[in-house]
């Protein structure tokens, strides 16, 4: 558990019976989510974890009678290792954790830091996954248990989407709904347009332009995808990526298709946001640019979607194609310009529960 303060007493009410439960000093809670992650990338933990993945109406809405049988019979009977590989490519091994988990942990812990300094005790700061460890009951429950009477809901993504940001207000909901005392709770939605996550974006692209000893042809700027009906169903998160893309562009002083807005991890058969980013860059290549730089706005933390398919796949098709310098700008992480912005964001949200 991360936390601004020591763990809290517990005691009686006053005027209370004398077999009155204890009760927790109050407190004001700040929970942070993330994806997820499996808690390794053996088989089964993998299978675990893709079976919570897969089986969210958020991210699959395929009707269950159709899309179980085919997830359980063909798709989690074979994935588990191939999506293993990938995370053993990638792992921290010292931790014996994925990166994303090691990421998230971090920030969390500047977070904390920083809430402290800004409010004063009482102020406790948490993180859980969607999907995987620590869950979102867990955590909450601690919360409760904690004394959080108040708690502050931040999905780690700076565009909203129904898959993301929304299905991790559902479990947090669900969580909730388990708690004979619910706290009172605020959420926090899209955050890709404070001026200061904007500025963290654009000065982590100037900081790795400034290490190279030449000038990439094109900045792509590669989001996490999604089927084309989600958007067409009413979903607003490719007008908020492409929106992100014009904003870093704007504050980095550049001229318009100097940034292009591609989209990566498509799964199925359907059709899904375009353009692509692995054919794109290849596309970028045959059309003589051989140099490029890609960034991820969408993701909070890297992750495997960053770590092995943008540096893995996304790179190979790049350079197959006849590229020669390709360059990925990490997340933001826990550098200190994004924790700044995340809590100026977490600052506004909790206007008039703290001063």
């Amino acid at each position: 558990m991360t936390d601004s303060t020591d763990r809290p007493g517990k005691g009686r009410l006053a005027h209370a019976p004398a077999d009155h439960p204890p009760v927790p000093r109050q407190r004001i809670g700040i929970l942070v989510a993330n994806l997820g992650t499996p808690d390794g990338y053996g088989y089964w933990p993998m299978r675990r974890y893709l079976n919570e993945f897969l089986s969210d109406r958020r991210v699959i809405d395929i009707p269950a009678w159709k899309w179980q049988p085919l997830l359980q019979l063909i798709i989690l009977s074979k994935r588990p290792f191939t999506s293993g590989a990938n995370y053993r490519s990638i792992w921290n091994h010292e931790k014996d954790e994925s990166p994303l988990m090691t990421i998230t942990r971090a920030q969390t812990e500047k977070l904390a830091a920083a809430a402290a300094e800004r409010f004063g005790p009482g102020v406790q700061v948490e993180f859980c996954m969607r999907y995987g460890n620590p869950s979102t009951e867990s955590v909450v429950r601690r919360m409760v248990a904690a004394g959080c009477e108040k708690i502050l809901f931040l999905p780690l993504y700076p565009q909203y989407a129904g898959a993301t940001t929304a299905t991790a207000c559902d479990q947090f909901f669900r969580a909730l709904m388990k708690e004979k005392r619910q706290p009172a709770i605020r959420t926090v939605t899209e955050y890709f347009e404070h001026p200061l996550y904007v500025d963290a974006l654009a000065r982590s692209v100037e900081r790795a332009y400034g290490q190279l000893d030449h000038r990439p042809d094109i900045l792509v700027a590669s989001y996490h995808g999604m089927p084309k009906r989600y958007l067409m169903e009413g979903d607003p998160y490719h007008c908020l990526c492409q929106k992100t893309s014009r904003l870093l562009r704007e504050r980095l002083g550049w001229p318009e298709r100097s940034i292009d807005t591609t989209f990566q991890s498509v799964f199925g058969r359907e059709e899904w946001l375009r353009p692509y980013t692995v054919e794109h860059v290849a596309e970028l290549a045959r059309a003589g640019k051989r140099r490029i730089a890609v960034i991820s706005p969408a993701f909070a933390a890297d992750c495997i979607e960053t770590l092995e398919e943008i540096q893995g796949e996304i790179r190979e098709a790049f350079e197959h194609a006849g590229g020669e310098r390709f360059t990925y700008i990490p997340c933001l992480n826990d550098d200190a310009a994004h924790i700044a912005a995340l809590m100026a964001v977490i600052e506004a949200n909790l206007a008039g529960w703290v001063e």
